[in-house]
């Protein structure tokens, strides 16, 4: 047996179990009598899913057939699969899996806020997918200046006289960050969101215009992070990003000191300055 006729039984065995485990009541159905089949009909998921009872049965089936996406939700919104058990059809079907995006604009769990600050004395934040600013420990706010204006970081960043302001090179980090910005709006073409904000950018920043015309995309996933503070003088930082597994939505963004600097200490006495 090929790995591919492995994977298509695998997928007949787990779609018809999760079709039997469920009841007509459980969709919405009337019950109809005697049933001489544990669970769903295929030809109910068909009708329920809006395919055809020939293509469901030929998928039930395993057999080598074209699906897509919206195809693959609708049946798995009518089998009630949760994020892994969608994940898990997409693998058998051949296609990757979407992101677990999570519920947009839920808040952070108690769990991840415990990891920010976990991370004190040096700085952690959370981006969601449009650079907004969802969560942060308080050395972020010291280092970075993020007051109650600082709402999305990519806006900030172009914008925010002191956020701006404590980039040490910001002409050379730029081009980056409108490359990574470049990369998430394709990443997710259909949200409008990106559009409506590199607009705004546009029209408040010729600097970010003119690098919202170029084609270039990266993705930031680590790198290095001089700053320039009132206070403690220039620092130093080697970042990091993280996706998280349950919220591809979100990026967390540790900060540790970089090793051949003074930033450790600064950053210590910065703290302490500012306690609670």
């Amino acid at each position: 047996m090929t790995a591919s006729q492995g994977r298509r039984a695998q997928l007949k065995e787990f779609l018809r179990a999760k079709r039997e485990a469920l009841t007509p009541a459980d969709v919405g159905m009337p019950a109809g009598g005697r049933r001489r089949t544990p669970g769903l009909r295929r030809e109910e998921v068909a009708v329920l899913a809006g395919v055809g009872v020939s293509w469901y049965t030929w998928l039930e089936q395993g057999r080598d057939i074209k699906v897509s996406d919206a195809v693959l939700d609708a049946v798995a919104r009518v089998l009630q699969l949760d994020e892994a058990e969608r994940a898990h059809l997409y693998v058998l079907a051949g296609l990757n899996p979407p992101d677990p995006a999570g519920r947009p604009g839920a808040p952070v769990s108690v769990q991840l806020r415990t990891v920010l600050d976990a991370w004190m004395p040096n700085p952690a934040h959370v981006l969601d997918r449009h650079y907004n600013l969802v969560a942060m420990n308080d050395a972020a706010r010291w280092v970075f200046g993020f007051d109650d204006d600082v709402q999305n970081c990519m806006v900030a960043f172009f914008t925010h006289p002191i956020y701006r302001s404590r980039f040490t090179e910001w002409h050379e980090f730029a081009p980056d960050m409108v490359a990574d910005f470049r990369a998430g709006a394709a990443r997710y073409h259909d949200d409008p969101v990106f559009g409506r904000i590199a607009e705004e950018l546009c029209s408040a920043s010729t600097e970010f215009a003119e690098l919202w015309a170029q084609p270039d995309v990266r993705s930031r996933f680590q790198g290095i992070k001089a700053i320039t503070h009132p206070e403690a003088g220039d620092l130093t930082f080697e970042y990091s990003l993280f996706r998280l597994p349950d919220r591809a939505d979100l990026n967390v963004v540790l900060h540790t000191p970089h090793p051949d600097t003074d930033t450790k200490e600064k950053v210590e006495s910065l703290v302490a300055a500012h306690p609670g």
